[in-house]
């Protein structure tokens, strides 16, 4: 059995619109494939616990075998599904903040080791720079829709391009999902576990971290 702490499970939340009906169907396939090729590169899916692109990146996981964990902005289950009309669905597990949709999206993104942006509306782009602020990785998947080209525009025009440098753009799901995993990994801490009665054997942040050893 590895010593390495399961804390080091990189989490990668998938952003995207809700309602898609002014998306074709490829936005949604691809919304899926993004959600399969996390699980494929090792790490966990996270999402608003929603339906359209955040619900079709969960189906992709848990159709890989992976682990999704649901972010809802309702107070419990009831008010997730009967006053938000939110899906249950595809999710290992769904937390309850209770704080709306806009805290649910700050909650969302800190839980998060980095954020996938896919096609989205206003929701996304409150994601999006909340983890801009956070300085956290940002993957922006390219496509026929016009999120990724305002994401570009508006950290152009705010000329604050040079304040995260962490963030990737691709057409190409598992291109992009490497791209922002190389990225955590950069600046991930990697912990051991701890010894009974003791301290964490070993702490190391980054590709310095040795590998770890097997028993």
């Amino acid at each position: 059995m590895s010593e390495r702490h399961e804390h080091f499970k990189i989490k990668i939340a998938v952003s995207g619109a809700a309602e898609t009906g002014h998306l074709d169907e490829s936005a949604l396939e691809l919304a899926k494939e993004i959600g399969a090729e996390i699980v494929r590169q090792g790490a966990i899916l996270i999402t608003g616990a929603t339906t359209g692109i955040p619900f079709w990146s969960a189906r992709g996981a848990k159709e890989e075998g992976g682990v999704s964990i649901g972010i809802s902005p309702a107070k419990d289950e009831k008010e997730h599904v009967e006053s938000y009309h939110l899906p249950l669905d595809f999710m290992d597990l769904i937390m309850y903040t209770g704080q709306g949709y806009s805290g649910r999206d700050i909650l969302m993104t800190r839980t998060s080791d980095a954020v996938i942006v896919c096609a989205g509306r206003i929701g996304t782009l409150h994601e999006f720079t909340v983890v801009f602020e956070d300085n956290k990785p940002l993957g922006i998947l390219t496509g026929p829709w016009e999120t990724d080209d305002l994401i570009k525009e508006i950290i152009e025009k705010s000329h604050r391009a040079e304040d995260n440098k962490k963030i990737v753009y691709d057409s190409d799901p598992k291109k992009l999902v490497e791209k922002v995993i190389e990225f955590v990994k950069k600046d991930k801490l990697e912990y051991y576990k701890m010894p009974i009665g003791g301290e964490f054997s070993r702490v190391c942040v980054g590709p310095s971290c040795p590998p770890p050893s097997k028993t």
